[in-house]
């Protein structure tokens, strides 16, 4: 991968360099992240591309460039992308109801009262569209969220046999037994009402398969991961590259980095999973997801690729919420999601910012952006043609403020 100098397109070395400063300082010398990697690029070049700390702490290995990370709800453009493509081949409209391909969701009811399995509901006032989905909307819901009756459903229906889960593996169903099993849940809110951060993105999985014939990974492998050159990406690590995994650690009361789940093959990304996630199942490295990420940036292309016309891009990355609404707003405030709410709305897969005073910090209108559980971010502003990402591997994510503290810093650094 070639490294271009900062200067040449308008950034500060030296301000790049006490970034790295920054957090090698306050979060890897004292042991608050195992490691960090961050990328920056700016007008089609590459022009910051640093590793601090390890990937690996029990046995001292650092990250390195091609180190491999779980990205979590980072999957979610990826899979909102690949929905959109069969949108762009006119197998479906956004206003489309979704039991039109997935009848499991015809006439929905929401939640009155009541305690899993026992509900008392009401019809919801329309059906669930495919946009809804898109833009979580959908009155679905998560179990992590412990907020409600029916994220405690959610956490039933999650863990299968095992019991009442609470972490972040993925439920022992595939697509069509898990969008049966979510169908058969009351919705928290009936559709278009509110925003509400869900498992609808694994849901749109499951549109994937039905419309195009082929499980998710497959259709990824073909017509995302191809042609975007992304090879080290997917929904599980092989034995080949299992050496490049990184472990994923967890903030604790009482230990700052206790290890969740090894870079080894005792991890459950190990192997291929039963829950091919759409919302939250693919590993990746910083150089995958940049190439996904210039996609956007071209307007759709890579490489002389056309991946989704201009036009497609630009209809995602609009803000979705009825009214031009932010999140907080649309009444998302106290539920868990992976950026701030506030300044931000939400187009089909991305978080785009609607307004910069209210997110209190540096960035311009229309840049898009979303994140994964363990800590990873990613942001395209689209007018000062930038490109960042952050990899590290510290659950839950937002604990520290290391997103918007990245986001500062490199808008700092222009020099222009």
């Amino acid at each position: 991968m070639k490294i271009t100098d900062p200067g040449k397109c308008n950034i500060s070395k030296s301000k790049l360099a006490e970034m790295e400063k920054f957090f090698r300082e306050k979060y890897i010398e004292n042991g608050k992240l195992a490691g960090i990697q961050t990328l920056i690029a700016r007008k089609g070049k590459i022009v910051h591309f640093k590793s601090t700390g390890y990937r690996d702490i029990e046995n001292k290995k650092k990250i390195e460039k091609d180190t491999i990370f779980r990205i979590y709800s980072m999957t979610k453009p990826v899979t909102s992308v690949a929905l959109m493509q069969l949108f762009e081949q006119g197998l479906f409209q956004l206003a489309d109801p979704v039991s039109k391909f997935l009848p499991e969701f015809k006439n929905p009811k929401v939640f009155v009262s009541g305690s899993y399995p026992h509900f008392m509901t009401r019809p919801a006032d329309r059906e669930i569209s495919i946009r809804d989905l898109l833009t979580h909307t959908a009155g679905l819901t998560y179990g992590f969220h412990y907020r409600t009756n029916i994220d405690h459903a959610y956490r039933k229906v999650w863990s299968g046999p095992k019991g009442d889960n609470t972490d972040f593996s993925f439920p022992p169903l595939n697509l069509d037994n898990f969008s049966q099993s979510i169908a058969n849940l009351p919705l928290e809110f009936s559709p278009g009402d509110k925003w509400n951060y869900s498992v609808a993105t694994d849901i749109c999985g499951r549109l994937i398969e039905v419309l195009s014939d082929m499980t998710l990974d497959e259709y990824f492998k073909k017509y995302i991961f191809k042609p975007l050159q992304m090879e080290d990406t997917g929904f599980y690590v092989p034995k080949n590259k299992i050496s490049r995994f990184a472990a994923c650690y967890e903030r604790t009361p009482t230990e700052y980095l206790k290890l969740q789940d090894s870079g080894s093959k005792k991890s459950g990304y190990s192997k291929m999973p039963l829950h091919l996630s759409g919302g939250g199942g693919l590993v990746s490295t910083s150089e995958d997801y940049y190439n996904f990420c210039q996609m956007l940036l071209n307007g759709g292309t890579f490489k002389g690729k056309r991946i989704l016309s201009r036009k497609t891009i630009e209809l995602m990355t609009t803000n979705h919420l009825p009214g031009n609404q932010d999140m907080v707003t649309m009444g998302s405030e106290g539920s868990f999601s992976e950026i701030r709410y506030k300044g931000v709305g939400f187009g089909l897969g991305f978080g785009v910012n609607i307004d910069l005073a209210d997110t209190q910090n540096s960035g311009s209108v229309g840049s898009f952006n979303w994140g994964g559980a363990a800590s990873t971010f990613f942001w395209v502003d689209p007018e000062e043609e930038l490109i960042c990402i952050l990899m590290t591997q510290l659950m839950p994510s937002g604990y520290y403020p290391i997103r918007v503290q990245m986001q500062s810093m490199v808008y700092s650094s222009f020099t222009d």
